[in-house]
């Protein structure tokens, strides 16, 4: 059985920090990337970054560039997202989401109709 399971969300004020976690099981962890999603409220699900286990490469939407780090432990099967100088716009349900080889492969890396499985999301709540 596939499982993304996103912990580490929760309520932080403006300009704190918070690591996402995605641990990753039923599939080829090292043979797919993982991407990570947010959905507010009212709005569209959109990419927030990628990283493919196969090539290393990674990929942050401009909106979080210079304030966002994803990584990967091959070893733990475990993407984590390091999402720091927070901001209220930043408030959202995370998602991770997998698919087959490169982020890039087949669809960009932040189209969500590319990726194959999806965890079921962690809330994250900006605000003083």
């Amino acid at each position: 059985e596939v499982q993304l399971v996103e912990s580490g969300g929760g309520l932080v004020q403006p300009g704190g920090s918070l690591r996402l976690s995605c641990p990753a099981s039923g599939f080829s962890f090292d043979e797919y990337a993982i991407g990570w999603f947010r959905q507010a409220p009212g709005k569209g699900r959109e990419g927030v970054s990628c990283i493919g286990n196969m090539d290393g490469r990674t990929y942050y939407a401009d909106s979080v560039k210079g304030r966002a780090a994803i990584s990967s432990d091959n070893v733990k099967k475990t993407v984590y997202l390091q999402l720091n100088s927070l901001r209220p716009e930043d408030t959202a349900v995370y998602y991770c989401a997998s698919k087959r080889f490169g982020c890039e492969y087949d669809s960009r890396w932040d189209d969500p109709y590319g990726m194959r499985y999806w965890g079921k999301g962690t809330l994250v709540t900006v605000s003083s």
